[in-house]
């Protein structure tokens, strides 16, 4: 993936460590003053007849492509585009907007109905805003050098010999000890790019970070690198993106509706697949 390396700051943001991610229930903030009716014409946005949606840019891969969220192609992208849909509205009648990622959630007022940039749901964030339920759990990644013993793996169980590097204190590093368990302790560092340099100089064979920023990690950081795979954290609090709301939005119940219907219908583990699994370099592992 072709990621600037504005990314860092992104990924460092969104993927919080284990104590500052919320319940995987999805929204760390309810708000019971939302609108009864989720009818188009009933729905109070921010610009009359447009649904306004609002991203960073450069908007990343795979998140995004070619840096244009308004051609629905990448996961967050798509994710956007299938909320819109569900609230009533066509391609042509939304609106994209430029938003810095961290004035996404800071205080204040916004030009934006709701904003899509992996952000993750916290309860610090939530007391300036409001989020929708979360429309992505936040997975592990196993990253590996080309050419390496462990860069051909296809399963969690042929990792359990491999020595991990995994920065302390994360989701990731708990997703180490309850769902890879190798047979020796990990190698665990303050840092996580402490763990990445670990790695380039081959001080371990594989590191574990979030999936979002593996993709970095392999784009800008370790040459040669590769994601091996992805899985889930098992155990414990899931960290989740997203949709961001001025805080006191009444959008927030129409597309927690939305949200819900998509993951229950299955269209949103399908937009995942698409672009978040193998055709974004990283294949499931189990």
């Amino acid at each position: 993936m072709l990621l600037a390396l504005g990314a860092l700051a992104t990924a460092a943001v969104a993927c919080a460590p284990a104590s500052d991610t919320s319940t995987a229930s999805g929204s760390a903030s309810a708000n019971p003053s939302a609108a009864a009716s989720c009818a188009k014409d009933q729905l109070k946005l921010t610009k009359p007849g447009t649904l306004t949606i609002a991203t960073d840019k450069p908007a990343y891969e795979p998140w995004f492509k070619d840096d244009k969220p308004a051609n629905g192609q990448g996961f967050e992208s798509a994710v956007a585009y299938a909320v819109a849909s569900k609230l009533g509205f066509a391609q042509n009648e939304v609106t994209w907007a430029v938003t810095p990622f961290n004035s996404a959630f800071a205080p204040g007022q916004k030009q934006f109905d709701f904003d899509v940039n992996q952000v993750s749901i916290t309860p610090a964030r939530a007391k300036a805003v409001d989020f929708s339920h979360g429309y992505y759990t936040v997975k592990q990644a196993a990253v590996a050098l080309n050419g390496s013993k462990f860069a051909s793996v296809t399963s969690l169980a042929q990792l359990k010999d491999a020595k991990i590097g995994v920065q302390v204190g994360t989701t990731s590093l708990q997703a180490v000890k309850d769902v890879i368990k190798p047979g020796a302790e990990p190698n665990v560092y303050n840092e996580q790019i402490d763990a990445v340099n670990a790695l380039k100089n081959k001080q371990v064979d594989v590191v574990v970070v979030d999936l979002p920023t593996a993709f970095y990690v392999t784009a800008a950081q370790v040459d040669g690198a590769k994601i091996i795979g992805q899985f889930g954290s098992g155990s414990g609090t899931a960290e989740q993106f997203g949709l961001v709301f001025q805080k006191g939005s009444t959008l927030v119940s129409c597309v927690d509706k939305a949200i819900d219907e998509l993951t229950s219908s299955g269209e949103l583990a399908k937009i995942e697949t698409q672009w978040l699994g193998s055709a974004a370099g990283a294949p499931e592992l189990k």
